[in-house]
């Protein structure tokens, strides 16, 4: 008997976390490794985001995939030219030194990426792309931050619609037009990066679907958290679906 193929590997980027206000972590949600394992289909591997333990072609050597997960901290605004103030929030300067020259040599290389809320912001300046510090304070937008109070199921819940270009890839991948989603961001794109082709909208013109144009790779990503319910939703779980079949392709292409 041959042995069956081992799944491809995905590495999920982590955040820095304090465990009790005092013990350092790196951690990642375990709906991204329910959504990778049991719906895309491969071997979730979290990855420190810290450039003192890992680099990044050792990362590409050992992941055929990389999900690039949501987390509080924010892309530091000095990464797309931009002063710090208070409206940007927490920051991650470790993360952000990993994930946006990992993004950029994904890209080249056609290795599959998948953003999701901070991925998907950390896709659009890894291209060269900026960012709004505050979606809720420009005028004529809705607050898309995560309810304050309530269970998950709450927090996570659908939130607004995403109208999707007709013909682009989100329609082929997920069969519509519009589609509902939740919304848990406070931060959105305020002008896209080189190539960075924005196919998904919320109503009030926030971009929520973006891929990389010509990239050899799978690049989509989305300013929502489809690994919420992934294995049942009829929007996450396409996502996910296509992302290991990407991740599937570039592991037997090695």
């Amino acid at each position: 008997m041959h042995p069956a193929r081992p799944r491809p590997v995905i590495g999920i980027i982590g955040n820095s976390n304090l465990l009790n206000g005092d013990y350092p972590a790196h951690t990642g949600g375990t709906m991204n490794s329910a959504a990778v394992a049991e719906v895309a289909g491969c071997l979730p591997l979290l990855i420190p985001a810290d450039p003192r333990y890992v680099r990044i072609e050792e990362l590409m050597a050992v992941c055929d995939g990389f999900l690039l997960t949501g987390g509080r901290p924010n892309v530091h605004p000095s990464e797309y030219g931009e002063e710090e103030t208070p409206a940007h929030g927490a920051f991650d300067r470790s993360r952000d030194a990993v994930t946006l020259p990992l993004v950029r040599a994904c890209v080249a290389r056609g290795q599959p990426i998948f953003g999701i809320c901070r991925g998907f912001q950390e896709v659009n300046v890894a291209m060269g792309g900026t960012l709004y510090p505050e979606i809720r304070d420009l005028p004529g937008r809705m607050n898309h931050r995560m309810p304050p109070d309530g269970s998950l199921d709450e927090k996570f819940a659908l939130r607004h619609p995403v109208r999707l270009t007709e013909g682009g890839l989100f329609h082929h991948l997920l069969g519509a037009t519009e589609v509902r989603v939740n919304s848990l961001h406070g931060q959105g794109i305020k002008t896209p990066g080189a190539r960075i082709v924005i196919e998904g909208w919320a109503p009030d013109g926030t971009p929520e679907a973006i891929h990389v144009k010509d990239a050899p790779g799978f690049t989509a990503s989305v300013q929502w958290h489809p690994e919420w319910h992934a294995d049942s939703d009829p929007v996450s779980r396409p996502l996910f679906e296509a992302f290991g079949a990407a991740a599937r392709a570039f592991a037997a292409s090695r």
